[in-house]
């Protein structure tokens, strides 16, 4: 398991790209990992036959365990003592990590023609692994036991549906951590379950219990684990609305001037460039401008704190067929339209590729989410924590306004307009301060120069 970032403690195996059998490339997608921060696709280390599997999907393992073993010598045979199905706990931390697809060099043969060197355990809830040694832990307990609670929140949510005390139970993970398959076989053992306590409402500050019981499915129902990102994603949003006191404001703007420049433009752009030109770099760039001027929403709320960010880091709302995520373009404000739209199109066709680095989802100063795209006309979005601020853009499209003509009569004029929404900690921001920020992006887009760099 790779170290996908200096906080990334532990990974979840999303998807094998490969199985037992088949010929590996260097460099050649091997599986796939979710970790706190991102989803991302591994390359192999180096290239031979796929010889065992020692991690299934769904399962977390911290970083550096081995994951699997690559033969590497020409013609050797697969060890049929690897099925795809292998626990966890038969590839103990200590194990040489003959390969482990972290990018590191190429193991030693060795390793993978020795593989009745890696114990096999039991599996599900066999006794903890004794390769994790019991350590004192200043915060209370041993790492063995913070291990085996920390589960990964699909383990934790599927126990708190079924009334499972985790802490109760002996996993086939690293220090006997609780693993999903572990959790499905004491479900459908139909062993006794602890007394359930009932899990925390999603609408509810932290400690409050949820107000009734829990859905339960009906015949014909289809019931599915949530996947990492999934979880995740419901975990964030909730922080969220328990944190920050959310109000939203809504602006219409006009966006015909834009739309004209970009007319203009875009045949040039697209030729020396090689980039599609597309709305959002203008409104980026109308953004950060607003940003200097009101530096509040570029900030983060630390308990008594406000902390007031010099850098301003857009986080872009990409949406995935298996969730969401918010790519981050670092010192927005430095950047060229140019610059912003390479920018724009690199983050999001690499998070679509799942080929972004955790660093490249981290430290968003404000956000941007653009559901217009779908054809929606505003939303209420939710702000990212730790920032005070996110802006949501409607959908792009002519609509008829009333205008002033020179002589000052009104006539009825067809407009490309767009709803902006932004959602703001009213903890730290004033709405009279956040309608002045959005007043100054209006100002902007729709004063906009002619010439643009």
């Amino acid at each position: 398991m790779p170290q996908m970032g200096e906080s990334i403690a532990e990974g979840t195996m999303s998807r094998w790209l490969k199985k037992v059998g088949d010929a590996i490339k260097r460099d050649e997608p091997i599986f796939e990992i979710s970790t706190d921060k991102v989803d991302a696709e591994i390359p192999s280390p180096t290239s031979g036959v796929l010889a065992e599997v020692l991690v299934t999907e769904g399962q977390t393992v911290p970083v550096q365990t081995v994951v699997a073993r690559i033969e590497t010598e020409a013609g050797a045979a697969v060890s049929p003592s690897a099925p795809a199905t292998a626990p966890a706990a038969s590839a103990p931390v200590t194990a040489a990590p003959a390969a482990v697809a972290s990018g590191g060099p190429p193991p030693k043969s060795e390793s993978t023609a020795k593989p009745a060197n890696v114990p096999h355990q039991t599996p599900a809830l066999a006794p903890a692994a004794t390769h994790s040694p019991v350590r004192p832990s200043g915060n209370g307990g041993s790492v063995e036991e913070r291990l085996r609670t920390k589960s990964s929140p699909l383990v934790r949510k599927i126990a708190a549906e079924h009334g499972i005390e985790i802490a109760g139970l002996q996993g086939s993970g690293i220090a006997g951590r609780v693993t999903k398959r572990d959790i499905m076989q004491v479900i459908e053992s139909g062993a006794p379950a602890a007394p359930r306590v009932a899990a925390p409402s999603m609408h509810a500050p932290a400690g409050v219990e949820q107000h009734g019981p829990l859905p339960e499915p009906w015949a014909g129902d289809v019931v599915e684990p949530m996947s990492r990102i999934r979880a995740l994603t419901a975990e964030h949003m909730s922080l969220s609305r328990r944190t920050n006191a959310h109000v939203t404001s809504f602006f219409e703007i006009d966006l015909t001037r834009v739309a004209r420049i970009r007319a203009k433009l875009r045949a040039d752009f697209e030729k020396q460039s090689g980039e599609k030109l597309t709305y959002l770099p203008f409104i980026l760039t109308a953004v950060t401008g607003a940003l200097k001027q009101f530096p509040i929403l570029n900030a983060a709320v630390a308990g008594g704190n406000i902390i007031y960010r010099k850098q301003y880091n857009l986080g872009i709302a990409v949406a995935l067929d298996w969730g969401l995520i918010v790519p981050v373009i670092k010192r927005a404000d430095e950047l060229s339209l140019v610059g912003l739209t390479r920018q724009l199109n690199d983050l999001a066709n690499r998070a679509r590729a799942k080929k972004l680095r955790p660093e490249e989802v981290q430290d968003a100063t404000f956000t941007i989410t653009n559901p217009g795209v779908f054809g929606s006309l505003m939303g209420t979005p939710i702000i990212p924590v730790p920032t005070t601020a996110i802006l949501g853009i409607g959908a792009i499209e002519k609509r008829p306004k009333v205008v002033s003509g020179p002589d000052g009569e009104d006539t009825i004029a067809i407009r490309t307009c767009a709803f902006f929404s932004l959602s703001f900690d009213h903890r730290v921001i004033d709405g009279a301060v956040a309608d002045q920020f959005l007043a100054t992006v209006k100002k902007t887009l729709e004063s906009y120069p002619e010439t643009v760099a």
